[in-house]
């Protein structure tokens, strides 16, 4: 009873210990005596302790940075060049074998794989061309890295140019000539705003001039026009009678003034008064 004990329990733990649970993000490859022996899917799988050796692999994107390094470009400027490539494992069972088995760290591959890519393209560019055609770059790095892992399992999913920084001293005259230019066209803005304001200013003064000159004709216009009745008044009322009406306009700006007046003795003077008030003229005293 105690021997059966000890062989059940001892089957117990070789199963316990050859239990191998693989996520969804990863696979498995189990060798066994060192060599391959078949392919772990996700969920429970088991392998024989001690003989098997299960390895897993993440199948999920990866990324690695191509690390910023020097390149000289076709107007030989050293330029500071920084890429990423981001890639992942193909979960079939042939390129899961083929990223364990035909390269030997396929992240350290990658790496040095951009940097000698992009050390050969940019190497054809000046610093120019190389910031204005990024997009090529990528395109080319992406298709060269395609083509040189497609043994090793993997698909390069993209690639992102991070920098492509001039020398130091380029860059700070590339700054001067970036902030002249925003001067220039600050200057220009300025110059067009404080024309436009002056035309307004202008134009404002012509409107105001105009407007004057209107008040002024129409004063004059009306100035003829009282002249005008000034005159009818004095064909139709004083025919004859330029004294009287002298008279008359000296009472009225004397009585404008608020200053006494002493009338003259004289009848026609009231009753020239009297009858543009509406009064019954006076009648001179017979002698």
């Amino acid at each position: 009873m105690g021997v059966l004990s000890s062989i059940l329990f001892g089957i117990l733990m070789i199963f316990i210990f050859g239990i191998r649970i693989v996520r969804p993000t990863h696979r498995g490859l189990v060798e066994r005596f060192g060599k391959y022996h078949h392919y772990a899917t996700p969920g429970f799988n088991w392998i024989i302790p001690i003989i098997d050796v299960m390895y897993k692999v993440n199948i999920t994107e990866t990324m690695v940075d191509a690390e910023p390094q020097e390149i000289i470009t076709d107007d030989n400027l050293n330029a500071r060049v920084d890429a990423q490539v981001y890639f992942k494992v193909k979960d079939t069972e042939v390129d899961v074998k083929a990223s364990m088995y035909n390269v030997n760290s396929y992240r350290y591959q990658i790496v040095n794989l951009a940097r000698t890519t992009l050390r050969n393209i940019i190497g054809t560019l000046t610093l120019k061309e190389a910031n204005g055609e990024r997009g090529k770059i990528n395109a080319e790095l992406h298709e060269t890295l395609s083509k040189e892992t497609a043994a090793w399992g993997l698909e390069i999913v993209r690639t992102e140019l991070k920098e492509i920084d001039p020398p130091p001293d380029v860059q700070e005259t590339m700054n001067k000539v970036v902030k002249a230019e925003n001067e220039k066209i600050a200057a220009v803005d300025y110059a067009t705003a404080a024309e436009t304001q002056a035309d307004g200013e202008k134009r404002s003064e012509i409107k105001r001039a105009e407007g004057v000159k209107q008040a002024n004709i129409l004063e004059a216009e009306g100035q003829a026009e009282a002249i005008r009745l000034v005159n009818e008044a004095a064909d139709k009322y004083f025919i004859g009678n330029a004294q009287q009406l002298k008279k008359l306009e000296t009472v009225e700006k004397s009585l404008a003034r608020n200053a006494k007046v002493v009338l003259p003795n004289d009848t026609e003077l009231v009753n020239i008064i009297g009858e543009m008030a509406g009064v019954v003229p006076l009648r001179k005293k017979s002698e």
